[in-house]
């Protein structure tokens, strides 16, 4: 079988690296996605053990689209009556880029009512209730080529279940996953956030280090697939509890002006399961002191477009930039959209990454190189 892996721009690296831990196949990546192949049995393990990926979808087909009538032959050409019952439910949604279909509620309505003609005809019926199972149908249509999905997610991937409450301007724990990972985190190496808000990357990072899959505890869509034999995600499960690390004892540190974020990450982290390797505590970021250890400094400071004014962020950078040199040799990972972030901070970075924080363009600035702060 085909499957879609999809994820924010610019985790499309990570995702496949994933995969190829994963053991399945990487059949093409483009932005936002990486398809790939496998069993039904991969479909469980890939909802429950990637860390930077948003959703999963089993791929029904993909054809040429540059006409409404490409679009509804070409959708009720593939074989829905395989996954789809007679009385299930199977809603569509979708989007189209770069494509000379791009009215979204036409094409929607297109698929829709192709569907319906092929599901009618296969199951030998002419009305089709949609009372029972869901089958969420979602379209892409990229540079006039449709692909026709099916969610196995339900629910978003990167909301894990451990934080019901956050902080004014959360990051999206996959973009924590992914900074986590990209700073290499080690159990024998500190790492420090001190603008730690609800514990994001703190608790994803603890979540790497102990080898605990990001959704081993929750739902997924596909569980109530009638084609999608159940026993395969209690193997799944199984699976993710024999990769968890018994003797493993992180050390991580999430520091935040505010008392009341701080409140939010302990029960966080304590939802997640991680509460007994990370030590948040109220600290300024501008005034932090280097403790006498190997350590990572790693954080998501304000971008002064939701939180605090223009000013006060770039002045922010200046304090941190002089403090945070002051750790030197540590590695320092800051994720920003301000694009003149370096020049606040005083120095540059040695290398920058192209992310998004949602649907914010950011740039995750890494110094890693010794003496960096003598540059």
């Amino acid at each position: 079988m085909e499957f879609v892996a999809t994820c924010l721009f610019g985790l499309e690296k990570q995702l496949g690296e994933e995969l190829d831990a994963l053991g399945v196949k990487r059949l093409e990546t483009i932005d936002g996605r990486v398809t790939f192949c496998g069993e039904v049995a991969d479909m469980a393990r890939a909802n429950m053990r990637l860390r930077t990926a948003e959703r999963i979808y089993i791929k029904v087909g993909s054809f040429p689209a540059r006409s409404f009538t490409e679009l509804f032959d070409g959708v009720r050409a593939l074989p829905f009556e395989e996954y789809i019952g007679p009385d299930d439910a199977f809603p569509v949604k979708g989007h189209a880029i770069r494509s000379t279909l791009y009215s979204v509620p036409d094409c929607q309505s297109i698929v829709k009512k192709a569907v319906v003609e092929r599901l009618r005809a296969t199951h030998g019926r002419q009305t089709l209730p949609e009372e029972g199972t869901k089958y969420q149908i979602e379209f892409f249509i990229f540079k006039d080529v449709a692909t026709l999905m099916i969610d196995t997610s339900g629910v978003a991937l990167h909301k894990r279940g451990y934080r019901p409450a956050a902080g004014a301007a959360p990051l999206r724990e996959t973009l924590g996953a992914a900074m986590a990972l990209t700073a290499r985190v080690r159990p024998d190496i500190l790492l420090w956030d001190p603008f730690c808000g609800s514990g994001t990357i703190l608790i994803e990072a603890a979540l790497i280090e102990k080898g605990i899959a990001p959704n081993m505890g929750r739902d997924f869509a596909a569980m109530d697939f009638d084609f999608v034999d159940h026993r395969i995600w209690r193997t799944a499960r199984e699976e993710a509890q024999d990769l968890v690390l018994k003797n493993v004892t992180p050390v991580l540190w999430g520091s935040d002006i505010d008392g009341q974020v701080l409140q939010y990450a302990r029960e966080n982290a304590a939802r997640a399961g991680v509460d007994d390797v990370i030590r948040f505590f109220k600290a300024d970021a501008r005034k932090i002191e280097k403790p006498d250890c190997r350590g990572t400094l790693i954080c998501n400071p304000p971008y002064g477009e939701r939180m605090m004014e223009l000013r006060e962020v770039e002045a922010l950078y200046r304090e941190i930039g002089r403090t945070f040199a002051t750790f030197e040799p540590w590695q320092m990972y800051v994720l920003t959209s301000h694009p003149q972030f370096e020049r606040f901070f005083g120095r540059r970075a040695d290398k920058k990454r192209r992310l998004y924080n949602g649907m914010i363009p950011c740039d995750l600035y890494q110094y890693f190189r010794p003496n960096f702060a003598k540059k």
